[in-house]
């Protein structure tokens, strides 16, 4: 409750000088109700939220989630953003997907050094350009993980729902083919390599930050099982390059709801609006 009730008849009967002398507790009073309010506002406005802007020196132009520089004029930002108004754009809405006899996944991944960065829209993890012990192997093809960020909410859709967030591993392999596996997420038991994300992610834009000390194992990430679905799509973010296996497994990771929501303080809707599916094959694993 704000503030105490007036006292049982002051309301009526207060005369002309008992209410100028307590004009500046009425004032006080009132300038407190009205910060709350300010704050609360703050709070719950999406317009008032933590505009989310791409840094980064991978970006020349600079885009975002909303306003003029987002989703719906990526592709006109920049020449090289133009992919973002291509026909086989992500992410989709899966549904009716085509059992089949696809590739077993592994993961080879291990435990290395941390490089974190807040780049404006995401938390992103980043591997050195050369080789390392991180990869995926789909079939013949071994990818090589490339950077690992999340989004909340999920981006990508299953029979029409989100999940409340999504985790994007990004591999590229020795000739230069993308393929991005994409983790559902579901509030439950905390994860412990996410809290030691959190523990070190920077606060505002700004370059990698190497974490002394601190290592992560990428692997403590993926769920226990991995029967996926998979299509032909792109990056979700510019330059919305083309040509790009998405593998979205079919079970999802836990975090906690405290994790989720410590990651929503900074980037509360780091999203890409669904693209149409324009007649690609979605395929799940039998």
């Amino acid at each position: 409750m704000i503030g105490e009730p007036f006292p049982p008849g002051k309301m009526l009967f207060w005369n002309r000088s008992s209410l100028l002398s307590s004009l500046p507790e009425v004032r006080l009073r009132y300038n407190s109700v009205a910060s709350t309010l300010l704050v609360a506002a703050a709070v719950l406005s999406p317009a008032a939220a933590r505009a989310q802007v791409a840094h980064g020196a991978e970006w020349k132009t600079t885009w975002g989630y909303q306003g003029d520089i987002g989703p719906d004029h990526w592709g006109t930002l920049a020449p090289e953003y133009a992919a973002c108004n291509g026909t086989e754009q992500s992410p989709i809405d899966i549904r009716n997907a085509k059992k089949a006899s696809l590739p077993l996944l592994r993961f080879d991944y291990s435990s290395g050094p941390l490089v974190i960065v807040n780049n404006g829209v995401t938390i992103r993890v980043n591997y050195p350009s050369g080789p390392s012990g991180d990869f995926l192997i789909a079939g013949d093809t071994r990818y090589q993980l490339v950077q690992f960020h999340f989004h909340r909410p999920s981006e990508e859709y299953i029979g029409g729902k989100p999940y409340p967030m999504v985790l994007h591993l990004v591999h590229k392999s020795s000739d230069g083919k993308i393929a991005v596996v994409a983790v559902l997420v579901r509030p439950g038991r905390a994860n412990a390599t996410v809290q030691q994300l959190w523990n070190h992610m920077p606060m505002t834009p700004g370059p990698d930050q190497p974490i002394p000390g601190v290592e992560v194992n990428p692997a403590d990430l993926l769920p226990a099982g991995y029967a996926y679905y998979t299509y032909m799509g792109s990056l979700t973010a510019p330059p919305c390059t083309e040509g790009v296996t998405w593998i979205v497994l079919k079970s999802p990771m836990e975090i906690s709801p405290a994790q989720i929501a410590a990651f929503a303080r900074l980037f509360p809707h780091d999203v890409r609006p669904l693209q149409p599916l324009n007649g690609r094959l979605v395929q799940e694993s039998r």
